[in-house]
């Protein structure tokens, strides 16, 4: 993100709202990340820390290091919504996250969603005839925004890459690091 980075340092930022982040969902692809020797960025609608959480027990907190008023599709290489169920009902309802996941899908930038983050895909209508996955509960919704919705672990459809839940994070986070080495 900034002009000194080394060009082979890929920045991926994980966008979140300030509450309600399924804890494994934000620190498994975190890690990967980190491990593989590039930038995660912690962006949220609001500075500060948000609450993680362990389905509905909170989980700890994390210090965001952007806000959605600071950063735009362009300082992005990947981006990563993780899920939860309060945390993207709030973050569809933020027009400045909504928009970041649009521009970063129409400038063709990797976009990875799990679980009910699916619904920010949703709210800035990027699943239209595309094949997707979500949690279950999130199905109809898909479905009535013209997505083709499937039960599988990973589903990619150029360049939006969704998963399930949980246990398909070894997946989620391999696909991740696969885009990575993809935009080099």
């Amino acid at each position: 993100m900034t002009e000194t980075q080394d060009p082979d340092i890929r920045t991926v930022a994980f966008l979140v709202a300030s509450e309600g982040i399924e804890r494994v969902e934000l620190t498994e692809p975190w890690g990967a990340v980190t491990e593989a020797g590039h930038t995660p960025v912690l962006v949220s609608t609001a500075a500060g820390e948000v609450e993680l959480v362990d389905h509905l027990t909170p989980a700890g907190t994390q210090t965001v290091d952007r806000t959605t008023g600071d950063i735009t599709a362009e300082d992005i290489d990947v981006l990563v919504l993780p899920g939860g169920v309060a945390n993207p009902d709030a973050l569809r309802q933020d027009e400045q996250a909504v928009t970041i996941v649009r521009e970063m899908v129409e400038a063709g930038k990797p976009v990875f969603s799990i679980c009910h983050a699916a619904w920010v895909l949703v709210e800035a209508d990027v699943v239209r005839g595309r094949k997707v996955t979500s949690y279950p509960s999130v199905r109809t919704d898909l479905v009535n925004a013209g997505a083709e919705w499937v039960d599988e672990e990973l589903v990619s459809d150029d360049g939006v890459f969704t998963s399930r839940n949980p246990d398909d994070l070894p997946a989620f986070c391999e696909a991740i690091l696969g885009a990575i080495r993809g935009a080099d």
